[in-house]
């Protein structure tokens, strides 16, 4: 690929100090942060009355297959640019990367959306969005960091987006699914029109919103099997996205944007075409509010990010140009790093430039407001 243009990644991921809530959360809440434990050898994350390693995946780009394990002896193996910004800039330049979209993972973000004393679970969040924005604004220009709001509480999930925003965040992480049979009462699907104000206050902030793979529940079999999760997980998505649009959210909300991120995009030209056909078949009986077909609304304000995707690619006619967000997944293991640059180019050898161009570059910059000199 040509570098006369700065190549960006739309899914990357920080993993904070495993002590960073014991040092920052509110006093009250100190006692019950995470802390590490060693256990045979092994240092081990213990939460809540539940104690599970460290997973070496998380910070193990760039490692060959062969020598990659699952689990890590410490919190400090693998790319130090997890936690520390300035090793982070060392690698990108080293990979000729410009700018990240940055989000949490491992002991850092990750840990909160677990805790279910919910309480404690929006301190957790409001301490990792300190923690992010402190991290990025050391290179402001090429570090994105997004945000994480409760979905429980919209008062509560309002006032932490105009937090974020002022903190210089970028957008806002949601799960993929707000509510199950089980949940809570006060838990309402995407559909409702209870998150309104919330959707209301994310489009007059230009703030995305984000629905990550790992912020939905998972069943017993994808959670003892890592590689069945890894290779199904990714159309999870798909009802995020069919709520938000069937819905009529994005009609009423047209400046609202969507990321699906680390979900692929390959299946959504299955989805795309799909939910115009379940529109034009039930529009009537439903009494749908749409104006225009499903597509109309993905191709106008739904983005998606993608590691390792030639079907999607090749689909890019149906999914949009224009929709598609290339990502490098730094430091996790899946990631492209230390050769993004070549990988582009074979991903995209039969891809005309200015195409390419669009979907690692300018589509992302475009979306979070990305100086590109």
């Amino acid at each position: 690929m040509e570098k006369s243009y700065p190549i960006i990644s739309a899914d990357d991921h920080v993993n904070p100090p495993p002590l960073m809530y014991g040092e920052r959360l509110p006093p009250k809440w100190r006692a019950r942060a995470p802390r590490v434990e060693e256990h045979k050898g092994r240092e081990r994350l213990v939460f809540e009355g539940t104690s599970r390693p460290f997973i070496a995946l998380d910070a193990a780009a760039g490692v060959d297959a062969k020598d990659i394990r699952l689990l890590a002896r410490t919190k400090q193996e693998g790319r130090k640019g997890g936690w520390d910004p300035d090793a982070r800039i060392e690698d990108m330049d080293f990979d000729g990367v410009h700018a990240q979209v940055l989000f949490g993972s491992g002991s850092g973000g990750g840990v909160a959306i677990q805790c279910e004393d919910r309480a404690l679970r929006f301190a957790m969040m409001r301490t990792y969005n300190d923690w992010i924005a402190e991290f990025c604004l050391r290179y402001p220009s090429r570090l994105i960091g997004i945000g994480e709001i409760p979905a429980w509480d919209i008062e509560l999930a309002v006032a932490e987006t105009d937090r974020c925003a002022q903190m210089g965040l970028r957008g806002v992480l949601l799960p993929a699914v707000p509510a199950y049979r089980e949940s809570p009462a006060e838990d309402q699907p995407y559909t409702s029109d209870v998150y309104e104000p919330l959707w209301e206050a994310l489009a007059e902030r230009s703030m995305p919103i984000h629905f990550h793979l790992g912020t939905r529940p998972i069943t017993r079999g994808l959670d003892h099997d890592v590689m069945v999760n890894i290779s199904v997980n990714k159309s999870a998505m798909s009802e995020p996205l069919a709520s938000f649009i069937l819905s009529g959210a994005l009609q009423r909300h047209p400046n609202l944007k969507l990321v699906s991120v680390e979900s692929g995009i390959g299946w959504m030209a299955f989805l795309i075409p799909w939910m115009d056909l379940v529109w034009e078949k039930h529009r009537h009986h439903t009494k749908s509010e749409l104006i225009e077909k499903p597509s109309f609304y993905f191709h106008r304000q739904v983005f998606a990010t993608f590691i390792d995707d030639v079907v999607g690619i090749r689909n890019r006619d149906i999914i949009g140009v224009n929709n598609i967000l290339w990502s490098s997944d730094y430091p996790h293991v899946n990631s492209s790093w230390p050769t993004s640059r070549e990988y582009i180019e074979k991903h995209f050898a039969d891809v005309p430039q200015a195409e390419a161009r669009r979907m690692t570059c300018e589509n992302t910059a475009e979306l979070y407001g990305i100086a590109l000199d």
